[in-house]
C-alpha cells in the first residue's frame, strides 16, 4: 500500500529570478531522428541468457550541450523475439556508461519476457562519468558560471537523456509503435524520469525512486550559499566520527564515506567563492539553487500533468536528503500518490553506515511491477490516499491513531511507523533518525487503529501510515 506523511514544513521565502535562465527543452529538437547519429554498436540478436528476447546496442547523440560539445551515450534495446508485433508498451529505464549490451532485471525483464513490454536502457551516470570523461562536469561547470543558464546542470542532460533514448526506439518502428511510455529510475535516474513525464507528453507515466517531488535535492546547489545552519550541524556531527566507537554505533567508515559523496556532489554543482568569482550576486545564487531542480519537481507542474492524463507514483525513503519536503508534501497535496519507506535512506556504499537503502529494498520492485501492470494492461487501480486521524489520552502518553482506507481497499500489510524529533532536512543526523512501527487492527471495515506511546519530553512526531 502507499505510505503517507502529513504533516507540516516551512518554506523558503521566494527569490528573484534575477539574471537566472530557466532550463527549457525544444521538444522538436529531442524528437529529431536525424540529429541522432545513431552508431550501431551491435545489431539485433538474441539476448545471451534469456530466451525469447532480442537486443540492440547503439551510440546516439544526445544534444549538443553547447559549441563543440556532443554529448553521446550507450542504448540498449530489448524486446520480445520477431513475430510478436511491435512493442506498444515501452519501459523507459537506465544502464551504466559502458558500450554493452545491457539486460534489465526484477520486474523489467519479468514485463519484457512475459508481457511483451519493450525496454530501452541509456547509460547515465553522474556528470564527471561520462565522456570526455573528467572533463565534462568542468564544461558544464564553466557554462554555467559564464551563462547562469539552468540547461547547464545535471538534471536538465538527464532528463534529455531519458528523452531521446525514447526517440531512438521511436526510430524503430518494426520494433516499437509506443502507445504508453513509463520512465523510471532511482536518484539521477528517477530525477530524469520525472523530467520525461513533465515536459514530454510521449511519456505516459513515471516512476521516480528516490528523487525529489518537492524542495531542493541535497542541498544547496551552489554549495555554502544556503543551509549555513545545517552545514554546521554536519561538520559537527562530522566531528563525532573518528576513528574508533562513536554515539550514533556507525562503522569507523562512515566519516570518510559521507566526505566522498560531498565530494561528489560539489563535483556536479558549484560553489559559492565560484560564483562570487563569476560575478554572481547573492540573489543569484540562491535562484540557482531552485532554478537547477525546477524542471524535475513535479509538485510544481501538478496541475498540468494531471490534465494530461500522466499517470505517477513515486517511491522514496523517509530518511533521504535528496526527499527533504516530505512533510510539506503531505501537507499540502494530501492525496499525492507515493511510497515511503520508514527510515529509508537513498542509497551509497555500506560503509557509510546507511542500513536501509530504499533503491534495493523488495518494495521498489513490486510497486515497479504493480504500477506498470496497472498502466500497460488495466491491473489493480492506484489506491486512493488513506485518512490519518490522532488522538491523545487525557494523559498525553499516548496517541490513538486511526487510518481509513478508501472503499474497496484491503492492504497487504497494514503499520504505523514514527519517529520522534526528527533531525532536521538536509543533515547528516536525519539521514540515520531511527523510526518505530507497529501494526494496525482492523476495527471496522476499511478502519484500522492501534496505540503508540508518547514521551511527554517529545516536541515533534512523524508518522507515515
Amino acid at each position: 500500500m502507499k505510505r503517507l506523511l502529513s504533516l507540516v514544513i516551512a518554506l523558503s521565502p521566494g527569490w528573484a529570478a534575477a539574471e537566472i535562465v530557466p532550463a527549457t527543452f525544444d521538444l522538436d529538437a529531442i524528437r529529431d531522428v536525424g540529429s541522432l547519429e545513431t552508431k550501431v554498436l551491435q545489431d539485433w540478436k538474441p539476448a545471451a541468457k534469456v530466451n525469447g528476447i532480442r537486443q540492440k546496442l547503439i551510440e546516439i547523440t544526445v544534444c549538443e550541450w553547447w559549441p563543440g560539445q556532443k554529448v553521446r551515450l550507450p542504448v540498449t534495446l530489448c524486446a520480445p523475439d520477431p513475430g510478436k508485433g511491435p512493442c506498444e508498451n515501452v519501459i523507459v529505464a537506465n544502464m551504466g556508461l559502458a558500450p554493452k549490451a545491457a539486460l534489465p532485471g526484477g520486474a523489467m525483464l519479468k514485463l519484457l519476457n512475459e508481457r511483451g513490454v519493450g525496454v530501452v536502457l541509456i547509460g547515465m551516470g553522474t556528470i564527471d562519468a561520462m565522456e570526455p570523461v573528467g572533463k565534462l562536469h568542468l564544461g558544464m561547470r564553466e557554462q554555467l558560471l559564464k551563462t547562469k543558464d539552468a540547461r547547464y546542470t545535471p538534471a536538465w542532460i538527464w532528463g534529455m537523456s531519458d528523452m531521446r533514448a525514447l526517440t531512438a526506439a521511436m526510430a524503430e518502428p518494426a520494433v516499437f509503435q509506443p502507445k504508453r511510455v513509463l520512465a523510471t529510475g532511482g536518484s539521477k535516474r528517477g530525477v530524469g524520469a520525472a523530467i520525461c513525464g513533465i515536459h514530454d507528453d510521449r511519456f505516459t507515466a513515471i516512476l521516480p525512486v528516490v528523487a525529489p517531488m518537492l524542495g531542493n535535492p541535497g542541498g544547496a546547489y551552489v554549495r555554502g550559499s544556503a543551509l549555513l545552519d545545517e552545514m554546521a550541524a554536519n561538520e559537527a556531527f562530522l566531528e563525532q566520527l573518528p576513528p574508533g566507537p562513536n554515539p550514533f554505533g556507525l562503522p569507523d567508515t562512515a566519516r570518510q564515506a559521507l566526505l566522498e559523496r560531498e565530494q561528489r556532489r560539489i563535483d556536479q554543482a558549484i560553489t559559492r567563492d565560484l560564483a562570487l568569482a563569476a560575478g554572481w550576486s547573492e540573489v543569484e545564487m540562491l535562484a540557482m539553487n531552485d532554478a537547477a531542480w525546477d524542471a524535475c519537481r513535479i509538485a510544481t507542474y501538478l496541475d498540468q500533468v494531471r490534465a494530461r492524463g500522466l499517470e505517477f507514483f513515486y517511491h522514496v525513503g523517509s530518511n533521504d536528503n535528496v526527499c527533504p519536503a516530505l512533510r510539506f508534501l503531505g501537507e499540502r497535496h494530501p492525496d499525492f500518490p507515493l511510497y515511503i519507506l520508514p527510515g529509508g535512506q537513498h542509497g551509497g556504499p555500506k560503509s557509510s553506515g546507511f542500513t536501509l537503502q530504499t533503491p534495493s529494498q523488495p518494495e521498489a520492485d513490486e510497486n515497479l511491477l504493480a504500477f506498470a501492470s496497472h498502466h500497460f494492461f488495466g491491473g489493480d487501480p492506484l489506491p486512493s490516499a488513506p485518512m490519518l486521524r490522532v488522538e491523545p489520552d487525557a494523559k498525553g502518553m499516548t496517541l490513538k491513531v486511526t487510518v481509513t482506507m478508501g472503499e474497496g481497499i484491503r492492504p497487504e500489510r497494514n503499520s504505523v511507523s514514527w519517529c520522534v524529533d526528527r533531525s532536521p532536512p538536509y543533515t547528516y543526523a536525519t539521514e540515520y533518525d531511527h523510526w518505530e512501527s507497529k501494526p494496525l487492527t482492523e476495527t471496522a471495515p476499511g478502519t484500522f487503529t492501534t496505540e503508540i506511546p508518547i514521551s511527554a519530553m517529545a516536541s515533534t512526531l512523524d508518522l507515515i501510515s
